[in-house]
C-alpha cells in the first residue's frame, strides 16, 4: 500500500506545466493557464491560477504518471463521488492529449450519494457520520436486537459485531452504486429483507444443517445424484453455476452490486 498526499506531487508541478506547454496544449484566459476542450465539448482544464499555484487537476496528472512510471499500472481505479464526473473527464482528456496511449487505462467510478433519514451528509454543513460512529451504532443496535430476541445466545459481543459491521457494509454494496441511497437502520438490520443479516442468517442455518447431518469437512460432502433431482435443488444448482459469470461481470462494470443481488437470490 501508498499512502501519499497531494502535498507529495508538489514538487513535479513545474514538470507537468513544462511539458503541457512543449506540447503546445496551454493557453491563456483571463490571467489564468488554461488546456482548451472546446474541441471535446468540455469547459477548459485550469492548470494554473492567475497567481500561478496549482489546481486539482495539475496535481492530478502529476499523480497519474507518477503512479504509471513507478507502478505501471494496467488500470488506475478513480472511486469518488458522482459530481467530481467532469473533473476527471477534463484531466483524463488532457492525458491522452499529451499523447500518452495509457490514458484509456484511466478509470472514474463514481458513487452515489449517502443520506441519513433523508437528510444528505454534507462536511461544510456540518452534517456528517463517521464510519467509526456508524459502525459502533450498528454494533450497539445489534446487540440491542440479541438481547431481546436470543438472550442465551453465546458470544454475544462477537456475533453482535460480525452482524452490525455486515449490515452496513452489504448495505453499501447492495445499491447500484451511482444511486444515491437512504441509509435506514429497521432495512439495514432486517433478518427477513435482503439484507446483510438475512445472508448471515441463511449461512449460519446451512452450516448447522450440515453439523446436525455430521458433515464436518468438504471432504464428507459425497453427493447422490439421484438426490439433486427435486426442482428446489436443481435451482440451487442453477444459481451456483451463474457465479464466475457475475464475478466476471462486476469485475468488468466496477459493480459490487451485481455481487450482491446474486447472492440474495442465492440465499
Amino acid at each position: 500500500q501508498s499512502w501519499a498526499g497531494e502535498s507529495f506531487y508538489n514538487d513535479q508541478i513545474d514538470a507537468v506545466v513544462d511539458e503541457l506547454n512543449a506540447k503546445g496544449l496551454l493557453t491563456e484566459s483571463e490571467g489564468a493557464t488554461i488546456v482548451n476542450l472546446d474541441a471535446y465539448d468540455m469547459p477548459p482544464c485550469l492548470i494554473l491560477k492567475k497567481d500561478g499555484s496549482s489546481l486539482y487537476a495539475t496535481r492530478d496528472i502529476a499523480a497519474a504518471l507518477y503512479r504509471k512510471k513507478t507502478y505501471q499500472f494496467v488500470k488506475a481505479l478513480y472511486v469518488t463521488g458522482i459530481a467530481q464526473t467532469l473533473h476527471f473527464q477534463q484531466w483524463f482528456k488532457v492525458i491522452e492529449l499529451m499523447g500518452y496511449q495509457w490514458a484509456k487505462d484511466l478509470v472514474h467510478i463514481p458513487f452515489g450519494l449517502v443520506s441519513l433519514k433523508g437528510e444528505k451528509l454534507s462536511t461544510r454543513k456540518g452534517r456528517v457520520v463517521l464510519l467509526e460512529e456508524l459502525l459502533t451504532t450498528a454494533i450497539q443496535k445489534t446487540q440491542a436486537i440479541i438481547d431481546e430476541k436470543n438472550p442465551g445466545l453465546e458470544k454475544k459481543e462477537e456475533v453482535a459485531r460480525m452482524v452490525g459491521v455486515g449490515a452496513v457494509v452489504f448495505g453499501a454494496l447492495s445499491v447500484n452504486r451511482i444511486k444515491d441511497v437512504t441509509f435506514s437502520w429497521e432495512e439495514a438490520l432486517n433478518f427477513e429483507g435482503e439484507t446483510g443479516p438475512y445472508l448471515q442468517y441463511t449461512h449460519a442455518r446451512a452450516c448447522s444443517i450440515l453439523r446436525k447431518a455430521g458433515f464436518s469437512t468438504d471432504e464428507d460432502l459425497v453427493f447422490d445424484p439421484e438426490k439433486l433431482a427435486e426442482p428446489v435443488t436443481l435451482k440451487v444448482i442453477k444459481t451456483l453455476y451463474l457465479f464466475p459469470e457475475k464475478v466476471m461481470a462486476a469485475a468488468a462494470e466496477y459493480e459490487p452490486s451485481i455481487i450482491s443481488r446474486y447472492l440474495i437470490d442465492l440465499a
